[in-house]
């Protein structure tokens, strides 16, 4: 359990044990619940790593699970797991503060890669401070913040902006972001890019660092 524990959220069994099997050949412990209810039992009372969440729970499914813990103030990374390609759901999900997403069927092996993916972009390695016009990024805390107020973001917002800001006024296309902050390269993934940006614009206003370079992509530029 080197790695630390990862919360797995499914109901169905088969499921959820392929999933631990892969995460535990990767050293990772992990806890399986079925349930919504208990998913956010087992948050507050494990304080697990990552949690790899079900949206098709019943009752309490995924989403409002994920939208509990971030209310909560609760900013563990969350992937989620979809049996609906369904690119609605898809954007709910990051909208809410979901750090990736998975659909249905999918390889288990991916879905460790996704985990690891997540938690390196989590970690706190690094003591640098970046900073573009008024917006700042403690890396080392990952803490960021807008001016004198403190912003919270998610991982994968704090490493996709971390990213942008690392190299000021350079282009990145969709493609090349998200290899280098997700970890994967899938034309179908990049509108995932879209929604973390617009969801850091509209946290951080009229501050945002962020530039749109029509035809091309993103950068990170005060002017």
């Amino acid at each position: 359990m080197e790695r630390g524990l990862v919360l797995v959220v499914e109901d169905e069994p088969a499921i959820a044990e392929l999933v631990a099997l892969y995460l535990r050949r990767d050293g990772f412990g992990v806890h399986l619940e079925s349930s919504g209810d208990a998913a956010l039992a087992a948050v507050r009372s494990l304080s697990p790593v990552a949690v790899v969440l079900d949206v098709g729970l019943p009752v309490l499914n995924g989403i409002e699970v994920c939208r509990a813990m971030r209310a909560a103030g609760d900013w563990t990374p969350v992937l989620f797991v979809t049996a609906r390609d369904d690119e609605v759901d898809r954007l709910l999900g990051l909208e809410l503060g979901a750090d990736d997403y998975i659909t249905k069927p999918f390889s288990p092996r991916e879905l460790a890669l996704r985990v690891r993916t997540v938690l390196r972009r989590s970690s706190g390695a690094v003591s640098d401070v970046l900073q573009v016009g008024s917006v700042r990024l403690d890396v080392g805390e990952r803490r960021a913040f807008a001016g004198d107020s403190e912003v919270s973001l998610t991982s994968t917002e704090f490493g996709l902006l971390s990213h942008l800001m690392k190299n000021p006024r350079q282009v990145f296309s969709r493609e090349q972001l998200l290899s280098a902050v997700w970890g994967y390269s899938s034309v179908a993934g990049t509108r995932t890019v879209d929604v973390h940006i617009a969801q850091l614009r509209a946290k951080f206003g009229a501050l945002s660092p962020i530039r749109t370079v029509r035809g091309v992509g993103y950068s990170a530029d005060a002017s």
